[in-house]
């Protein structure tokens, strides 16, 4: 329909956004000039004035502004933003601009911005990148907040790395590496580069929520991976060059020798990322043919304060854990492989006795979460100080609950039923792969079978499984006849609401997976396993008592996650292999 000659002259007067939103029926022609005039007027781009106005969606001026300019539209909160090409442009040019750089393909950076006529922007980005631009458009909205974003995460980088000042601890100088055959000084590893480059492998750790970094020397190669959900992923490779004074960087924020490279070596890192919340990392250095590998665990104080309901207990679990905390002796025994999660199940547990009127002591090598209220001490075998010593202290100075790290020997655990015998609460750790081979075990020290019937009681076994993601996760497909052979039970199959998921992926998660939970068995210990034991009965036999109880082994546990949808059958597999 052709426009009259008022309709014309009133068109001539918009710009080619405020022409096109009319076009598109998003504003009217009055709308459009008042809101042209106070952007020319303020010096502020359309968009911007558009979208604080509210008189259109920040998502349809988007789709206009893309027709119109011809420039890709992109969804922020769905795009692949590279933190380190963002951070190579300074906070000031981020807000003047309100452009974002994304990431680089070759050598253009993909420029993400609201106002396609914001030609300034890419070339502020351009002159301080010194690379080519590219814009893509996007929601004026999502870009303020992917802004705000960015610039917190360089902020956090800043931080203070503890109580101590890092930059005058006394360092004993090193001599030439025989490894990487480098002169790894304390200026080296004091070096502003390295500090800052440390700095954002640790800060960015915390933020993905890992539980490991590792520092890997290879002959031709350098290799840092990030643990995070269970999994080792590589993040980094740096120059081989570089490999020594990294490791020398760690060092000198853990307090280690420098100057050491032939023994491995234990210490910690305090990381402040605010004035109320601190991270440490224990950090051990271990020498390899081609330079010391170094792995960083990542100790948060908070996982200690989630609460139980947090861990993964099926509810008669956790009441079983909740009766064994509450009686005034006896002996609670966690067992599992290295990294299943035994020290957060231990340290919720003392968390939940720690109060004014009990008086806690805990013996760990080294202790991993600090919390205020409980004595801890670590053990230290160079200096006498071994799990047997420190328990001999603690029970002379009127203890209510004692922790201990791990029982490693007969002396350890004899004096741990000693005290769990006497009225004491005593928890500590083991590794067998079950419940019931944890008092096998226990007998195969050399503990007497009537120490251990009158002593124990409860005994917890687990393991941790990557967690669905809720956002993406579907229901599998699954023979019936796979179910079965997996440990389900006809009745299961057939029972209303009966469904397997499995893992999927989206731009919430890690392939399919966020977050870990635990998958537990826990074993009150009954007083017929304890004829069991007297009678010189094996693990099996109590295996088959436990199961007769009613109570779930691991495999059990697993599956039933699976029925509920946590997790799949894939990370039931994993964490139940072998049991």
């Amino acid at each position: 329909m052709a426009l009259s000659p008022s309709n014309q002259q009133s068109q001539a007067f918009l710009g080619g956004l405020a022409r096109r939103l009319v076009a598109d029926k998003l504003l009217t022609e009055e709308s459009a000039r008042e809101v042209q005039q106070k952007a020319l007027k303020s010096g502020r781009a359309l968009v911007s004035v558009l979208v604080e106005s509210k008189l259109a969606r920040p998502a349809a001026i988007a789709e206009s502004a893309s027709l119109e300019f011809g420039i890709p539209l992109l969804d922020l909160s769905a795009a692949d933003i590279d933190p380190a090409v963002a951070r190579e442009v300074s906070e000031k040019v981020l807000r003047k601009t309100n452009a974002l750089p994304l990431f680089k393909r070759g050598k253009k950076i993909y420029v993400a911005v609201s106002d396609p006529t914001n030609l300034q922007a890419l070339d502020e980005i351009k002159f301080a990148t010194g690379q080519q631009t590219e814009a893509i458009l996007v929601e004026d909205d999502k870009l303020a907040k992917a802004i705000d974003a960015a610039v917190q995460v360089a902020e956090s980088q800043q931080m203070d790395l503890g109580d101590a000042d890092l930059e005058n601890l006394d360092i004993v100088e090193g001599g030439e590496s025989e490894a990487a055959g480098l002169d790894v000084t304390r200026a080296d590893a004091e070096d502003a580069p390295i500090i800052r480059y440390v700095n954002k492998i640790l800060v960015d750790a915390i933020h993905q929520g890992c539980s490991d970094i590792h520092f890997e020397p290879y002959e031709k190669t350098y290799r840092i991976r990030y643990r995070r959900d269970g999994e080792l992923k590589t993040i980094a490779t740096p120059p081989v060059s570089q490999g020594g004074r990294l490791a020398a960087r760690v060092k000198v924020m853990s307090r280690l020798d420098l100057a050491e490279r032939r023994i491995p070596q234990d210490g910690r890192i305090k990381l402040n990322l605010s004035k109320t919340k601190a991270i440490d990392f224990r950090v051990s250095t271990c020498p390899t043919l081609f330079g010391e590998k170094i792995v960083c665990r990542i100790l948060d104080p908070s996982s200690a304060q989630l609460g139980i309901d947090a861990l993964g207990y099926e509810p008669e679990q956790k009441a079983a854990y909740m009766h064994a905390l509450e009686q005034p002796q006896g002996m609670i025994l966690v067992t599992g492989p290295t990294g299943s999660g035994k020290t957060v199940s231990l340290y919720t547990g003392l968390n939940i006795l720690n109060t004014e009127d009990i008086n806690i002591s805990t013996a760990e090598d080294p202790a991993e979460i600090n919390l205020p209220g409980i004595n801890q001490v670590n053990v230290n075998p160079r200096v006498g100080l071994t799990f047997a010593a420190a328990l001999r202290s603690f029970l002379r100075q009127d203890p209510d609950v004692i922790m201990v790290g791990e029982i490693r020997d007969l002396e350890t655990a004899e004096i741990a039923i000693k005290a769990a015998q006497t009225g004491h609460l005593v928890l500590s750790t083991l590794h067998t792969n079950d419940a019931p081979q944890t008092i096998v075990r226990l007998m195969n020290m050399g503990v007497p079978a009537y120490n251990i019937a009158s002593t124990l009681t409860l005994i917890i076994a687990q393991r941790l499984a990557r967690r669905l993601c809720s956002s993406c996760k579907k229901v599998a497909n699954i023979p019936r006849a796979e179910l079965i052979k997996q440990g389900f039970t006809e009745a299961e199959i057939d029972a209303p609401g009966f469904e397997v998921h499995e893992a999927v992926g989206c731009d919430q998660c890690d392939s399919g997976y966020k977050g870990r939970t635990g998958v537990y068995q826990v074993m009150p210990f009954s007083d017929a396993m304890g004829r069991i034991i007297m009678e010189g009965g094996s693990a099996m036999e109590i295996a088959d008592q436990s199961l007769k109880e009613g109570i779930k082994d691991l495999r059990q546990s697993a599956l039933a996650k699976v029925r509920a949808g946590i997790i799949d059958l894939a990370q039931a597999n994993a964490c139940t292999m072998g049991d």
